[in-house]
């Protein structure tokens, strides 16, 4: 199918680049998060993936913005940023993809498709959904194979107990309880549009929805219903550290491994043609 862009009337690139969207799969371990660092010894996603793309231009800077800057050891298999390549430089949807997956080796990061996009679209501010699912492993035997991908509890959990307290935290809340003290968002108020939690076998799965996240708030939200499904807390005690709107009275922060960022939503989507 013909590389034909869509648009989004946001943050337009200048006439002077040709912006492409990738969808970007990753394994977080190993990494100090999506962005980028001073250092040049610590190895983030947005590093690598510009480096690949320099290397495509022969040495050329080419910048980069994401939907959703994933801290360290977070994973994503639905991760979306744009790419802002010199216009005067001939590419193709298998050019980008092929080129950066063969410069990003042997890390454990692929770009799964390449899209051209028009100046207006944008991998952040275009985005109108992100998605979110989070991993228990639920035994007692510790992980082999999901080791770095899930979040370990011993004890039984109740996920039946853990949904009626997810409810509680779905739909417009003040949720400074549930993000972190460093969180620089200039308000706390966000719109959780689904929460749930269902049990796989050994496996419970926290899965949610929202046009955007504070910092920590999805790991937060895990580490209370953790606590829920513990029998610890009841439902009325997160109604209370929802309503006291202080990180203190909300559980503890889940660890990032079992985190992964699934899917970014937008309007005029440049990967479904």
């Amino acid at each position: 199918m013909p590389d034909t862009p869509v648009s989004r009337p946001d943050d337009a690139a200048p006439p002077s680049v040709c912006r492409w969207a990738v969808l970007i799969e990753y394994d977080g371990r190993g990494f100090v998060g999506w962005q980028r660092q001073p250092s040049e010894t610590l190895l983030s996603i947005q590093g690598l993936l510009e480096g690949a793309a320099n290397r495509l231009t022969a040495g050329r800077t080419v910048p980069s913005i994401t939907a959703g800057r994933t801290d360290a050891g977070v994973h994503a298999s639905g991760q979306v940023a744009h790419l802002d390549f010199p216009a005067d430089v001939t590419l193709s949807s298998a050019t980008v993809r092929d080129g950066l997956n063969f410069y990003m080796k042997p890390h454990p990061v692929v770009v799964l498709m390449a899209r051209p996009v028009l100046p207006q679209w944008n991998a952040r501010f275009s985005a109108r959904m992100r998605s979110y699912r989070y991993r228990i492993l639920n035994r007692a035997a510790r992980p082999a194979l999901d080791e770095g991908r899930v979040w370990h509890v011993k004890s039984p959990l109740d996920v039946e107990a853990m949904q009626q307290a997810a409810r509680v935290l779905v739909g417009r809340h003040d949720f400074t309880s549930f993000r972190a003290t460093a969180c620089q968002a200039r308000s706390p108020i966000r719109t959780l549009d689904q929460l749930e939690v269902r049990r796989e076998g050994e496996a419970v799965i926290i899965e949610t929805h929202a046009r955007s996240f504070l910092h920590h708030q999805v790991r937060n939200m895990a580490g209370t219903l953790k606590l829920v499904g513990e029998g610890r807390w009841d439902v009325e005690r997160v109604e209370q550290a929802l309503a006291a709107r202080d990180r203190r009275a909300a559980g503890p922060t889940a660890p990032p491994d079992g985190l992964c960022l699934t899917g970014v939503g937008y309007e005029d989507n440049p990967f479904i043609r």
